[in-house]
């Protein structure tokens, strides 16, 4: 997760020849003989190889780095009760401008600093004013993750799939022969906390996005809900056409739908390059990546692209603290260890912003470098906060389990009105 306007994905940059070395971010880190880094992870699946990373560091530097990851769905609240603490992070993230409003006071200007000179592109860039208050350090894609074997074994290729009716068909035949098959249309959309951002937030993109789009804008205040009706569409495939029955869509979890698409019990599975590293156990041959079609301008239509992952420094921390992780910083983009562990696709997979960005070892963000549609931008990052989410994804889940109008007025109740109510909100708190 910028996406207030399309914040292109950079998917294969080549490598310069003069960011390889370690020794020099790693000798201007030892220069300075002091402070420390203290990094609030926003990322769990990644953990393990920034906790990697940081002791490879502090064995170059002697520089000591700490690396706390937050739980799933936990990160501001974690954010809030470190910033309290004595030891506070030194270095955090924030969304986008809706984060980065309850925290640009933290925010050090990395104005003329080295990991902004990194930067491929200004656009990576967010801007508090003239100040740059954070920097993104990862840009990702999102759609629908297709095993085309299975998809084979039901007659289909992905050639067949160009528009939500093609997609409402195909998912909706596999359905109807699911027993003689063997395998489900979709993985489950679960809506346990580990799996229901990827409905809440990421496919409730989309209505956002085309709504946006209609009025030229990138944010508002107050939204119409006039593409809810493709929202409830692509709600009711999934829902209908997946792995579980829709009564236990509460407590599925994402390991289920992960474990689901891996183990080649569905066809497709919502998600996005960050699960390179499971989903490439099917076969690199047989992963597709198709946008997720919205019925509003298929023809045209790619898949989501952007980032809601901006690196901050905290300015309230010690001017040693500061320098520290400045380094720290621009050793992961720029050494040979920090470029690999964070971009190949057996460690943490990422695509990175920046101009040490190797060709991509991460098969999904070569697909999305290959579909020719319009990006859809990410614009979740101006949700109005979390209760939004939350209170949206209750009420897909009780839709779920009883698909009644009264209940998908509900749905559209959270979306809109709730949405101008936490906006009004968020306005009078800052």
């Amino acid at each position: 997760m910028n996406k207030k306007g399309f914040v292109a994905l950079a998917l294969s940059a080549a490598m310069l020849a003069g960011c390889g070395g370690s020794s020099s971010a790693a000798a201007a880190s030892a220069d300075s003989g002091k402070g420390s880094v203290y990094y609030l992870n926003f990322k769990p699946e990644a953990d393990e190889y920034w906790q990697d990373l940081a002791s490879e560091y502090t064995k170059e530097t002697g520089v000591k780095v700490t690396v706390l990851t937050a739980a799933s769905g936990e990160y501001e609240s974690t954010l809030k009760s470190e910033m309290a603490k004595s030891e506070k992070p030194t270095l955090f993230q924030v969304n986008g401008p809706v984060g980065l409003a309850s925290w640009k006071d933290y925010c050090y200007d990395l104005s003329g600093s080295d990991i902004e000179g990194q930067l491929s592109n200004k656009a990576y860039e967010l801007k508090d004013g003239d100040k740059v208050a954070g920097i993104a350090y990862v840009t990702e894609a999102y759609g629908l993750i297709t095993n085309k074997a299975l998809l084979e074994k039901a007659g289909y290729s992905v050639d067949d799939i160009k528009s939500f009716d093609d997609l409402k068909k195909v998912a909706e035949d596999i359905t109807a022969r699911k027993d003689e098959l063997g395998f489900a249309a979709f993985t489950s959309p679960g809506m346990d906390s580990s799996s229901d951002w990827r409905f809440k937030t990421h496919l409730a993109n989309l209505p956002i996005y085309y709504e946006y789009k209609d009025a030229g804008v990138d944010d508002e205040e107050e939204l119409k809900g006039t593409y809810l009706p493709n929202y409830k569409n692509i709600w009711d495939l999934y829902i209908n056409n997946s792995t579980v029955d829709p009564s236990q869509l509460s407590t599925a979890t994402g390991d289920q739908s992960e474990a689901e698409f891996v183990n080649q019990q569905a066809v497709f599975f919502q998600n996005g390059t960050w699960e390179y590293d499971k989903v490439k156990a099917v076969g690199d041959d047989n992963l597709a990546f198709l946008p997720i079609y919205f019925g509003v301008d298929d023809a045209n239509e790619g898949l989501c692209m952007g980032t809601e992952n901006y690196w901050c420094v905290n300015s309230q921390a010690s001017e040693e603290d500061i320098k520290a992780t400045l380094d720290f910083m621009n050793w992961c983009v720029t050494s040979d260890e920090g470029v690999k562990a964070m971009t190949s696709g057996d460690k943490m997979g990422f695509n990175i912003p920046f101009k040490s960005n190797p060709e991509s070892s991460n098969v999904l963000f070569n697909l999305a470098n290959a579909n020719t549609g319009t990006p859809v931008s990410w614009n979740f990052t101006t949700m109005p906060s979390e209760e939004w989410k939350n209170t949206l994804g209750q009420a897909l889940t009780v839709y779920a389990a009883d698909q009644s109008d009264a209940n998908w007025d509900q749905v559209k109740s959270a979306f809109v009105d709730n949405w101008a109510a936490e906006k009004k909100l968020a306005a009078s708190n800052n």
